[in-house]
């Protein structure tokens, strides 16, 4: 016996959720650009005995439009599936996995990955990849950073990709933010009638779900060729990227199968697009659409909310930003269009006027020697918002072009106040709890479940 039902409403899915895209020359591999998309948020390292893995019901995506229309000219699919070696035992593993076919390991995820070119017939780039295990601990997975180190594979067509569980990188005191903007940073915020303290940073210890991919420069550009010149118009490209499950889920007494056209219920490019500027009536919405119809969202960056609460939250802080009565052309270009030749010296991203979200990375710029986490902000041409670097400190970024920060770019006559260059939410790189790799896949080794108190899982 068995029934079917229409996939429902889109909601939080933490198995098909984007929570982080990253994009930025490599700078081990400057001839190459590096995408990350991360899902599965907010893990536990002690997650046992059902430890987190990819959904073998999701597509994941990753894609890339270098033509400036909105749409991806190519794109990156990953399926993954599920194995099990034993199914008469609990465990996820039997003995101490030293190898990624450890007969003791007893779930084990192998991918797909395949390329679609716009105009040409999809490409499997390889099957059966491996994925490493999740970071259990010294007696489970007793030299983890040799077994993740298995699962970096470079494949026939060039790319390298790695698929698996990684330390959290994206840093953020939501504790802090979600109490009506409550920051609490370290710095002495004089100007802010809150106490200073250090921030806090909420995922702290806490693992996620990678897919990595570093990818020659050559294969993403609309003419296949490297630029030098940052002011070449082929030089940027946009990413970003997504999450799809199949229309319609059969319930059977034996199994659950899920047919029909894949739906996509997920998708990210800039960080914090959807949970701050979109409004909570339209995330399902905007979840399920495509970039290149984002000016349907336009009115919410050219009048974003958190931007008029800040004077209400912060009485008298902020008298310059609650005079501003005009549209916020800045943050439209940052978000939506890139940035314009012109506006920083030696700079732009721009990929036209189709409003999308997309995460824009100028490849003929190259890796910073001397990297600054607050990015363009703080005058490094190769970070945040060009593109994303998993050390970029994009809250403290997005938080200070809200406040004001970037609207001299379109309006030269604006005064940022005093306590933009000041409003941060307390927390850096360092609070990762674990160093980011100076190579592929550059996120951290995962927390393990035996060092991390289990109060921590969910």
């Amino acid at each position: 016996m068995s029934s079917h039902r229409e996939a429902p409403e889109i909601s939080k899915d933490p198995v098909a959720d984007s929570t982080d895209v990253y994009a930025f020359v490599s700078p081990d591999q400057p001839d190459t650009v590096t995408l990350i998309a991360n899902y599965i948020p907010l893990q536990g390292p002690a997650g046992g005995p059902n430890f987190y893995e990819f959904g073998d019901d999701v597509l994941y995506e990753i894609h890339i439009d270098n033509d400036g229309d909105g749409k991806p000219d190519i794109t990156y699919q990953f399926r993954f599936t599920t194995r099990v070696r034993n199914p008469r035992t609990f465990l996820y593993n039997t003995g101490p996995i030293d190898s990624l076919d450890d007969p003791d390991w007893n779930r084990r995820q192998t991918y797909s990955v395949t390329k679609l070119v716009e105009g040409r017939s999809p490409k499997v780039l390889a099957s059966r990849v491996p994925s490493p295990p999740c970071n259990i601990g010294p007696r489970s997975t007793p030299n983890y950073v040799n077994l993740a180190n298995m699962a970096i594979r470079t494949l026939p067509t060039g790319e390298k990709v790695f698929a698996g569980q990684r330390a959290e990188g994206f840093y953020v005191d939501l504790g802090s933010i979600f109490d009506l903007a409550a920051l609490r940073p370290v710095q002495q915020l004089h100007l802010l009638p809150l106490p200073s303290a250090a921030g806090v940073n909420a995922t702290a210890q806490l693992n996620v779900h990678t897919i990595a991919l570093q990818v020659p420069i050559t294969d993403l550009t609309k003419n296949g060729a490297r630029p030098k010149n940052a002011t070449d118009s082929m030089a940027t490209i946009g990413v970003y990227t997504s999450a799809s499950r199949q229309k319609i889920l059969v319930r059977d007494d034996d199994d659950d199968k899920s047919v029909g056209p894949f739906v996509q219920v997920s998708r990210l490019g800039n960080p914090l697009f959807n949970e701050v500027i979109v409004p909570m009536g339209r995330k399902d919405e905007w979840n399920s659409t495509r970039p290149a119809g984002d000016s349907d969202f336009a009115r919410f960056v050219k009048r974003p909310e958190l931007a008029a609460l800040l004077p209400v939250l912060y009485p008298g802080v902020f008298p310059n930003l609650a005079g501003i009565d005009a549209d916020r052309a800045d943050l439209v270009a940052i978000l939506l269009t890139g940035i314009p030749a012109g506006l920083i010296p030696g700079f732009q991203n721009f990929t036209g006027n189709t409003q999308a979200d997309l995460l824009r990375l100028n490849v003929a710029i190259p890796p910073s020697k001397s990297p600054n986490t607050l990015g363009l902000l703080g005058g490094d041409l190769a970070g945040f918002p060009n593109g994303r670097r998993v050390a970029d400190d994009v809250v403290a970024i997005e938080l200070r072009a809200v406040a004001g920060a970037t609207y001299p770019l379109v309006n030269p006559s604006f005064k940022p106040d005093d306590a933009v260059n000041v409003v941060d939410d307390g927390v850096a790189a360092d609070d990762v709890g674990t160093p980011f790799l100076n190579k592929f896949p550059y996120l951290g080794t995962p927390f393990s479940g035996f060092d991390v108190p289990s109060a921590a899982a969910s």
